[in-house]
């Protein structure tokens, strides 16, 4: 059964923006004190079924958070909370940021050079690409720490 501190984790994660579902898996991830956990632990755990709790694990993953990890002797996947997982969500390994950036990409080049959507594509673009050159040199300085 889940603490109230990962209860209340999920629950600010979602008032945030984060999916109900998502949060709870995060939070599930984070309290453990198991090095891995199957769809089926976490399903069990939230009493919650395998699809939602698929979905979850995909959104986590996506964005760097978590990875399913090889269990030996095991055939069902496992899945963990990501070494260094709050510092891989600002780097080029987040899928999303790589996704937006392509798209934003696409966008320039579908919209005429000056036009006011042209301008806000190129500026999303540029805002992106600032932070993944820039990250670099933030994610050192969080090491060092």
């Amino acid at each position: 059964m889940a603490s109230d501190s990962q209860e209340q984790l999920a629950l600010v994660l979602s008032s945030h923006g984060l999916q109900r579902m998502t949060a709870r898996v995060l939070a599930s991830l984070l309290f453990t004190e198991h090095p891995t956990m199957t769809m089926g632990d976490l399903a069990e755990q939230l009493q919650a079924s395998t699809g939602a709790i698929s979905g979850a694990l995909k959104m986590l993953g996506s964005v760097g958070l978590v990875e399913r990890v090889p269990a030996p002797g095991s055939r069902r996947d496992h899945y963990r909370l990501r070494d260094d997982a709050w510092a891989v969500q600002y780097t080029n390994q987040n899928e999303v940021t790589t996704a937006v950036l392509t798209a934003a990409e696409a966008g320039i080049a579908a919209t005429p050079d000056g036009s006011l959507p042209h301008q806000r594509l190129t500026q999303m673009r540029d805002f992106y690409a600032f932070l993944l050159d820039e990250i670099p040199a933030l994610l050192d300085r969080w090491r060092q720490r």
